[in-house]
């Protein structure tokens, strides 16, 4: 709470410094009639306790606000006029926004500058012919049966090898902390890596630091992140254009991230592309910009590292807090699988029902991506009657839509995997009442992957150790600003192995 609230301050103090020093300093620049355009300030409520923040004392993230809001309104929409933003928990308006009017609500280039650095021209930040080219790529590959037993052969290879082994090391002591959020993102990016790269880079040893390539990583998402949450673009195009502040940070974590990406592609060419079954090599073999492949890689890292390790630190906070659940998951795993074994292949995690059930509502309370934003093309009605303005930013919001009792039922606030189980089969909604894996044409193409992944994690871990998280936590977690959901303290627990 203390740094967004700390961060947008500054922000709106940096905002209009850097105005007031521009027209000071250069009176031609006219400015002016786009400062007349901006709302830099609103007298409503929800636009007041934004710019100053007095949401912040009252919760602990600026996403559970925006739940209270969205629970609190009629049509579960929000406006937020100072960001020109349209924030949605209905599942009639995302339905309509991903499927019905896709064609008008692309990503948008004010959301592609955001993240352009960043993400370039990767599948997260282009519509169009750019978008198609990606998606079909990857979906010809990723629904492959050989490409799933491979990367179920990765993971399972890097769980025995290095993460299992790790854990032990700790197992006991009483001064053995361990970061689990940490272990899961090194865990992650090994993963994806070898799968998508064919490269190992050796992240999940505590003996080595992180690499400077992961907190490259982290910076430039976090940075990202919050030039979407600044009041106006031209704060952080100020800020890059002078390279100060946040933005001389995010350039040098960009050209550490740009090295590490043509290395990537170097290593693949010197190793030849054609017998390789990882994606990259796939692409290379179609793809010749190399600007263009750079920004496919980086794209594959935010997918398969960051997203797997949130889904994977949130399950494993609430499995700390409901051990029946813990309990449940390790008794359906000894009745399909037998005591004390692992699965050997993919199709036989898909057999292990309440696990999925419990990894769906793990990911329904606390989503590894809490928004998605698109921009509006055309002037439009949603179904629940909100007219939406050419231009708008239009959020749909999946945190707040898990704590809809309009949508959950009374029970919304609990962890109940049971709710995905008919006859102890597991069964899934559809995916505008959970918009996890997105929805419509753009749903997520490395979904089953993702799920595969999470799962043996889970299951290796909970038949092998106890944790007990170490205090004090609170009963709402306190996230860092990022494009993923992210812990801001980190998981802290005990590790103790079983016998």
């Amino acid at each position: 709470m203390e740094l967004q609230s700390s961060w947008l301050l500054h922000t709106l103090y940096a905002f209009c410094f850097i105005l007031l020093l521009l027209l000071l300093l250069s009176p031609r620049l006219a400015l002016f009639p786009y400062l007349l355009r901006l709302k830099l300030w609103c007298s409503c409520e929800i636009c007041e306790a934004y710019l100053n923040l007095s949401w912040a004392k009252s919760f602990d993230n600026l996403c559970d606000w925006y739940a209270h809001l969205l629970k609190c309104s009629p049509t579960k929409t929000i406006l937020i006029h100072v960001l020109g933003n349209i924030i949605t928990a209905n599942p009639e308006n995302i339905k309509y926004m991903l499927k019905t009017r896709f064609d008008n609500y692309p990503k948008g280039k004010p959301f592609s500058l955001i993240l352009g650095d960043f993400l370039g021209r990767g599948i997260f930040n282009v519509d169009g012919d750019m978008w198609r080219f990606q998606k079909n790529m990857a979906s010809l590959e990723l629904d492959r049966s050989s490409i799933r037993s491979y990367a179920f052969e990765i993971v399972r290879c890097e769980i025995e090898k290095r993460l299992l082994p790790l854990l032990v090391s700790f197992s006991g002591k009483e001064d053995g902390v361990l970061d689990l959020q940490d272990i899961f993102r090194r865990f992650s990016f090994d993963s994806i890596c070898q799968f998508s790269f064919g490269l190992d880079p050796e992240c999940l040893q505590l003996s080595l630091p992180l690499s400077e390539f992961a907190v490259a990583f982290d910076l430039a998402s976090r940075i990202s992140a919050e030039r979407a949450m600044a009041v106006s673009p031209l704060v952080w195009k100020i800020k890059r254009k002078l390279n100060i502040g946040s933005e001389k940070k995010m350039k040098e974590a960009i050209r550490i991230i740009d090295m590490l990406a043509q290395e990537v592609m170097r290593q693949k060419r010197e190793m030849g592309l054609s017998s390789h079954k990882d994606l990259l090599s796939r692409f290379m073999r179609t793809v010749e910009d190399e600007t263009y492949l750079r920004d496919i890689v980086i794209s594959f890292l935010l997918a398969g590292r960051d997203t797997v390790a949130s889904a994977l630190t949130s399950f494993f906070w609430l499995l700390a807090k409901n051990p029946e659940i813990r309990s449940a998951i390790q008794a359906e795993a000894d009745r399909v699988l037998g005591p004390n074994q692992e699965p050997k292949s993919f199709e036989q995690i898909e057999q292990l029902h309440y696990l999925q059930a419990a990894v769906y509502e793990s990911m329904r309370l606390y989503p590894p991506i809490q928004f998605d934003s698109k921009f509006c093309q055309q002037d439009d009605v949603f179904p629940d009657g909100t007219f939406v303005k050419r231009g708008t930013r239009v959020t749909y919001h999946p945190y707040a839509m898990g704590r809809m009792e309009e949508i959950w039922g009374p029970d919304c606030l609990e962890f109940k995997p049971e709710r995905w189980l008919r006859d102890g089969v597991f069964f899934s909604e559809n995916h505008f009442k959970y918009p996890i894996f997105q929805g419509g044409f753009r749903v997520c193409l490395g979904k089953e992957m993702a799920l595969m992944e999470i799962r043996s994690v889970c299951l290796s871990l909970l038949r092998r150790f106890h944790f007990k998280l170490v205090s004090p936590y609170h009963s709402t977690p306190r996230f860092s600003p990022g494009l993923t959901s992210t812990f801001r303290d980190g998981l802290l627990v005990l590790v103790r192995e079983k016998r």
